[in-house]
């Protein structure tokens, strides 16, 4: 994620570290894609480092803006592609984290005796206690009142 970093006039671009970066997107990239991509950073970095108004780009949020504003979107859609997809690292970092936390703090307060689907149901109530905060008391009550053994 570093590499498509535009400081010091992307000082940090290693197209050898993007390549395997798209790979972890197999949706997005297809295997064409992933052939073409390798020439389109190589022409990316070029064009990037040659122009004047990604001189004095902060961040990779900056350099994202100025790609759509300079409508480079349209000439490098793949490298564009990656860069909203490293967007996401972060969050889905910050998620798993989260899961595997709650995880920790379930299993270990149950001492392990638990099995994989309680588990499972315990940590969807323990990760989205904002949604299950909303609902009502007496109706998770009746639900287990009506449920057959």
């Amino acid at each position: 994620m570093a590499g498509l970093n535009s400081s010091d006039s992307f000082f940090a671009f290693n197209k050898e570290k993007l390549i395997p970066l798209a790979l972890f997107y197999p949706s997005e990239f297809s295997i064409l894609d992933l052939m073409v991509l390798g020439d389109q950073l190589d022409t990316y970095i070029i064009d990037l480092r040659g122009d004047d108004e990604f001189s004095n780009i902060k961040g990779i949020a900056s350099l994202a803006e100025k790609i759509v504003k300079t409508k480079k979107n349209l000439i490098f859609l793949l490298v564009y592609i990656l860069i909203k997809l490293s967007f996401l690292l972060p969050v889905v970092i910050a998620t798993v984290e989260r899961v595997f936390s709650t995880m920790h703090i379930v299993k270990s307060r149950l001492r392990n005796r638990i099995g994989d689907r309680w588990m499972n149901d315990s940590l969807v109530v323990c990760i989205e206690k904002d949604i299950f905060d909303k609902i009502d008391n007496e109706a998770i009550m009746k639900r287990f009142q009506n449920m057959k053994t």
